[in-house]
């Protein structure tokens, strides 16, 4: 009874982490994932072991239908509710992704699609998915797939066998983990074979002697505080940024290690903490409090296009209790208690499976690819809307990880005379006015943008577990390019709404620095050096915005700064598309694409504005 206790207990301590991370009250939080997965895999290797030993196999069908009761009732009952409910609510627009997401979840290779779509878990501020943290089901359900079949072969040599496979496991995995993070950070994040040493590790205290070759009461205390210490210290110390799993997991792994093979000898204070009526409560619905208490979280921040309040954050956890503690009592209990027949489970799984994969089928052919603007009784189609320049499609625009930019010229390919388009995303935003002015002045033009890496050296923009550490060398890379090229112009823009560390610091002073470095390092390779400012930012997805509100709805939309160093020619953009508002549609055109970017549309009509300030600077003849 003291082991179901304590392991409640854990689940507990795991599930609150989550939520406090969810809710950006605990910057590491979302190590409770790893504690989970500590605590599957010693409970299922477990029960493994104990039925091969008992009986000398496994009934793999059964080991499957215990997991099917234990998991899909509530699993399926959440997803699909969370699904009418997005249905309802949600922007039209927003209905493509929810459909992915459902057939992924149903075919268990969610993680694998998120991965491949680069949805990253630890941007969720940028990316409120409300079904995105079914992730960690999906390693977990692939883990309960194909770990009774591996163990039961490896059982024919002997439990050793068994033993020296999990311990194989470990290090093949722990090893990807290493190596991966790094390089694929968004696939590492999600993948099995970079999280199943987390499991494994689990695993291996079911071989642990009785003993653990510990004698002394107080040396279980000792290990136990080491492994409170260890997820304490990573749910405060690790953040977004962190790179992770990586070698990094291993502290909040060792922690809920620890903490396993120490039970019955925990400290008083945590032992009673974590034994309390309400920590148990919390740990007996810890399954559907991790499946209820995102969407509860996502929803009302997507509606109120805001981060929620504290007041609302205390509601969302209220709710999340309250739905918690139904769904266990009224969905996951009586389906896992039940006497269903193996038939019976496997039908459900298949009837469960099918209806989600309809639903998400039948939302995705529900999606609106149409904006339409009452106010002028305009119509726009959402994928001309939010298209990219070309540099974006054909490789030229790099992204996180490259270092160096592909050789791509573009305007007038026989010209001696060279433009460099130089920046981040923001400076490729400009790149069809750009083009176009190459050919019709008769330059060569050369791209070198990249996502998240300005020109000059600002605060490294981090992507979750990406820490975007590419960035320094591609634009080192990029500028000994342009020294070699010796452009006629070169053309430099970025995002501007960067954040200081200190807050002493002056955001305009740090600018201008900056973007003097840069010109020291140019003046001499290349014949004009230009500036252009960063464009009006809008505080809303401004497609998105449109798809369900008015257009007034949707016009706050802040002025960037125009600070420009001396040394350059500046040509500032606020002009062309704001007058005393920045309106969000202009003419007959949607302004932006996103939450940031001006659209092809909005860039190719102020074409003539640029070409102008170009030639009023004497630029062109």
């Amino acid at each position: 009874m003291t082991k179901i206790l304590e392991i409640q207990g854990l689940r507990a301590i795991a599930v609150i982490l989550v939520i406090l991370y969810h809710l950006q009250l605990l910057p590491g939080g979302f190590i409770g994932v790893d504690i989970f997965y500590v605590i599957s895999g010693y409970l299922i290797t477990n029960l493994i072991i104990s039925e091969i030993t008992d009986t000398g196999q496994l009934n793999i069908l059964n080991f499957y239908k215990r997991r099917i009761k234990r998991l899909l009732p509530a699993s399926a009952f959440v997803l699909l509710a969370t699904a009418l409910i997005c249905y309802l609510l949600l922007p039209p627009m927003d209905r493509s992704e929810l459909g992915k997401n459902l057939i992924a979840i149903s075919l268990l290779v969610f993680n694998y699609a998120l991965a491949a779509w680069e949805n990253d878990y630890q941007n969720l501020v940028a990316l409120p998915s409300p079904l995105i943290h079914y992730w960690s089901l999906a390693v977990e359900e692939q883990f309960y797939l194909i770990w009774p079949i591996l163990l039961l072969a490896i059982s024919k040599f002997g439990v050793k066998a068994i033993k020296n496979t999990i311990i194989f496991v470990f290090i093949i995995s722990f090893t990807f983990s290493v190596i991966q993070t790094p390089n694929e950070p968004i696939l590492s994040f999600y993948s099995l074979h970079t999280r199943a040493w987390e499991l494994a590790a689990g695993a291996l205290i079911v071989f642990l002697p009785k003993s653990y070759s510990i004698t002394h009461r107080r040396a279980y205390k000792t290990l136990s505080i080491a492994g409170v210490l260890f997820i304490g210290w990573s749910s405060f110390i690790f953040t977004s940024a962190t790179a992770f799993p990586g070698h990094l997991a291993a502290i909040a792994v060792l922690g809920a290690f620890l903490l396993i093979i120490t039970i019955g000898n925990w400290v008083g204070p945590f032992k009673n903490a974590l034994n309390n009526q309400f920590t148990q409560h919390l740990g007996a619905i810890s399954y559907p409090l991790y499946l209820w208490h995102w969407p509860l979280i996502a929803i009302p921040t997507i509606l109120l296009e805001r981060e929620l309040k504290t007041n609302e954050k205390l509601l969302a956890v209220i709710f999340t209790i309250i739905l918690s503690t139904l769904t266990h009592y009224f969905i996951e209990q009586p389906f896992r208690l039940s006497k269903i027949s193996l038939t019976k489970t496997y039908l459900s799984l298949t009837a469960a499976t099918t209806i989600s994969m309809v639903v998400g089928i039948l939302i995705m052919n529900n999606y609106s690819t149409n904006i339409f603007i009452k106010e002028n009784s305009l119509n726009f189609d959402l994928k001309a809307v939010t298209a990219l320049p070309i540099i974006h499609r054909d490789g030229c625009h790099v992204n996180w990880n490259s270092t160096i930019s592909k050789d791509c010229s573009y305007g007038n390919l026989s010209s001696k005379k060279t433009i460099v388009l130089f920046g981040d995303s923001h400076a490729a935003q400009w790149f069809d006015p750009i083009n176009s002015i190459a050919i019709s002045e008769g330059y060569r033009l050369i791209s070198l943008t990249k996502s998240a890496c300005p020109a000059i050296k600002l605060p490294i923009a981090t992507r979750g577990s990406y820490n975007n550490n590419e960035c320094r060398q591609w634009q080192s890379n990029s500028i000994e390019r342009i020294k070699k090229v010796n452009p006629d112009i070169l053309i430099v823009s970025n995002f501007s709404h960067f954040n200081l560390k200190s807050k002493q610091e002056s955001k305009e002073h740090y600018y201008l620095s900056a973007q003097q470095d840069l010109y020291q390092k140019l003046e001499k390779y290349a014949g004009h050096l230009i500036y252009i400012s960063d464009t009006p930012k809008p505080t809303k997805n401004i497609p998105r915005c449109l798809s369900h509100k008015t257009a007034d709805s949707c016009d706050e939309i802040v002025r960037s700064s125009s600070a420009v160093y001396e040394g350059f020619i500046m040509i500032d953009p606020y002009n062309w598309f704001c007058d005393t508002t920045c309106l969000p549609v202009k003419e007959d055109f949607i302004v932006y694409r996103d939450a940031s970017h001006i659209s092809k549309d909005a860039a190719n009509f102020v074409t003539k504005n640029l070409e102008k300030a170009l030639k009023e600077n004497k630029i062109f003849n």
